[in-house]
Formats: structure tokens, sequence, C-alpha cells
């Protein structure tokens, strides 16, 4: 018994032996034929690759796209706004409506692509020095999951900073594009309204600052000048403790802090929708983008390839029959 297995193991070992003996000289076998198919056709080949290559080259430049973003600071509440009339330039887009592009002042608007609006998602400048924020994230969170709530719709929307993408099929500028988009963003008889007001009310809450700064100025003098005319040191550490000086330093220090933020909010509000900047001319290379002059001359070879192959397999099986 362990004899005819011991035969039948040597058997399978030398089958298997000159099975690879086999695959292996067909390999060699293919590789030879494929180094005789080059020669053969040597020219045909170096001719097709380079077509493929002057083609691909002119599609790039051709059927180039690229890419341009806008960063911007929707102001007093006009985020919704903002949104609704990106959606209404980018159905007129869709409808192929060239005069509505050109009443806005998009030059070249048979090159201008999709354009849509996102939101920065930026957690800690939305609860920053806003209580009621940081308490509605802490509430939302309670009943689902964080990243959920900061990424949903409704609450995108409120974050200080978004972004427009826009595509073109030609290198663009800030007066062919940018301005143009942002002009008809900032287009809003209601939203310049309340920005007036806006700014008149921040105006009358630094002055009202000013004046309490220079009143608290005005009686820390006076207390300052009462203090060194006399020697009465134990007064003073009464005084402190008992009229709530410290509470009046802390007060003047908040209102300077405000005064700050005031003026650095006025920087960001002198427009509706606000531009912090602009990255224009991205050339788009995803997908098939900008690749076209490595792919053709590929594509040309595997398709003469083929043919080539098709052809032979004919006339092999014609010769058969």
């Amino acid at each position: 018994m362990s004899v005819n297995y011991s035969d039948n193991q040597e058997i399978d070992l030398g089958q298997v032996s000159k099975k690879i003996g086999q695959t292996y000289q067909n390999f060699l076998v293919w590789i030879f034929r494929g180094i005789l198919f080059v020669k053969r056709n040597f020219i045909l080949l170096v001719v097709l690759f380079i077509v493929g290559a002057a083609l691909g080259f002119y599609l790039d430049k051709k059927v180039a796209s690229y890419d341009h973003q806008i960063i911007i600071s929707p102001n007093f509440g006009s985020t919704d706004y903002v949104y609704a009339k990106i959606d209404l330039l980018q159905s007129k887009i869709n409808e192929n409506d060239t005069t509505f592009l050109k009443e806005i002042g998009i030059k070249d608007s048979k090159k201008f692509g999709k354009i849509s609006v996102m939101p920065i998602i930026d957690v800690y400048k939305f609860i920053s020095n806003k209580t009621e924020n940081f308490d509605l994230i802490k509430l939302l969170a309670e009943d689902g999951n964080i990243d959920k709530i900061v990424e949903n719709k409704l609450t995108s929307k409120n974050y200080p900073f978004h972004v427009v993408s826009f595509s073109t099929s030609k290198i663009s500028s800030e007066e062919k594009t940018v301005n143009p988009i942002l002009n008809y963003l900032n287009d809003s008889q209601y939203y310049k309204a309340l920005q007036k007001e806006y700014l008149n009310n921040i105006q009358l809450k630094m002055r009202a600052n000013d004046s309490i700064i220079n009143q608290i100025d005005a009686l820390m003098n006076q207390f300052k000048k009462t203090a060194s005319g006399s020697s009465k040191s134990d007064k003073l550490v009464y005084y402190n403790e008992n009229t709530q000086l410290n509470e009046v330093i802390k007060t003047k220090d908040n209102l300077v802090r405000e005064q700050g933020l005031l003026r650095i909010d006025l920087i960001s509000l002198d427009k509706v929708v606000k531009d912090n900047s602009v990255i224009l001319n991205s050339k788009d290379t995803k997908g098939t983008n900008g690749k076209m002059k490595f792919l053709i001359p590929f594509l040309f070879l595997i398709l003469f390839m083929t043919v080539k192959g098709f052809i032979r397999f004919y006339k092999n099986q014609l010769a058969k029959n």
C-alpha cells in the first residue's frame, strides 16, 4: 500500500514539473512573438504613439478645467439668502441662460461651469464668545452623534465662514468672475438697509463705551489724587475693599476688550457678504483631466494590437474551416 502511494506521488510531482516547464516555455514563446510583433510593426507603433500623444496634448489644452474658491462671511443673518442666490445661479447655468450671466457681469459665460457653496466646519469658531451656541451644541449632542450634529445642514449654515466653489474651462480672473459673483451676492436692498442700521448701532455702542471709559478714568484719577494727597494708607485698603474698586477696573477692562472686538467687526461688516480670500485657477486633475497625453497613446496601441489580434484569429479560424 505504501509503495503504490509513493509511486503515485512521484507521478504527480512529475506531471506538475512537466506542466511548469510547459508554462515557462509558452511564456518564452509569447515574449518572443511579442518582440517579433514590435519588430514588424515598429514604425507604425511609433507613429501611433506620437499621434496619440499629440492628440492628448491638444485635448488636455482644449478640455482643461480650472477650479476657483471664494471664502466668504455672510453678515447680518444672510446665510440662507447666500445659499438661495447660489442655487439660483446654478439653475441659470444648467439652463444655459447666458443672458442672465452677462447681466450680472460674468464675462465668457459659456466658459463658466458649476458653482456651489459649502460651510467651513469650525466648531471652535462657532462657540467662541457665544455661550448660546455652545449650549446649543451641547444640547443637540445629548440626543445624537456629535459629528453628525456639527455637519448637519441646519447647524452648518450658522458657521461664520463658507466657501463658494466654481469652475471654468479657461483661466479666469477676479474681474471676470469673482467680482461679478460678489456684486451679485451683495445686491440686496434689504440687507444693505440692515447693514446700515447695524453699523449705526455699533458706532453708538462704541461711543457709549468710550464715554463710560472716560468716566472711569476720571474717577480713577480723582481717587488717585485723593489717595496721594493724604497719607492714610489704612483708608486706602478700606476704600478698595468696600467700594468695589476692583469691579470698576474689571468693567473698564471688559469695555476696552469689547471696543477692540467691535473695531475688528467693522472690518468684516463693510459688505453684506464679505470676501475673506480668493483662490483662482487651480487646475482640475481629477479623473482623466490633464492625463490625456498619457492615456491616448496607450489607447491607440491597445486598439492596434486588439485589431491585429482579431485579424490573426480570423485568419486562423478561416484556415481551419
